[in-house]
């Protein structure tokens, strides 16, 4: 494994941290711990991602776009015309 396929797979341990962490704050809204742990993960992440886009480019195409409207701009699956 590469350094870029290593750190790529931090990034994802990372995000799944705090994907697992949204999902018990919707229902523990409350708990101060849960919030610190994703408020941390959330820094790391934010670490992880300048990194990795400052070695090999952007992760995703929407961090390319300057808009965050930008995904409208797209045709939609059943805009068959764009798609053909």
């Amino acid at each position: 494994m590469n350094e870029q396929q290593r750190l790529r797979r931090h990034i994802s341990a990372v995000q799944f941290a705090m994907w697992e962490l949204h999902l018990y704050l919707d229902s523990h809204p409350y708990c101060k711990e849960a919030a610190k742990k994703f408020a941390a993960y959330r820094e790391e992440y934010d670490k992880l991602t300048a990194e990795y886009e400052k070695a090999y480019g952007p992760l995703n195409e929407t961090s390319r776009s300057t808009s965050r409207w930008a995904w409208i701009s797209d045709p939609w699956p059943w805009e068959t015309e764009a798609n053909e």
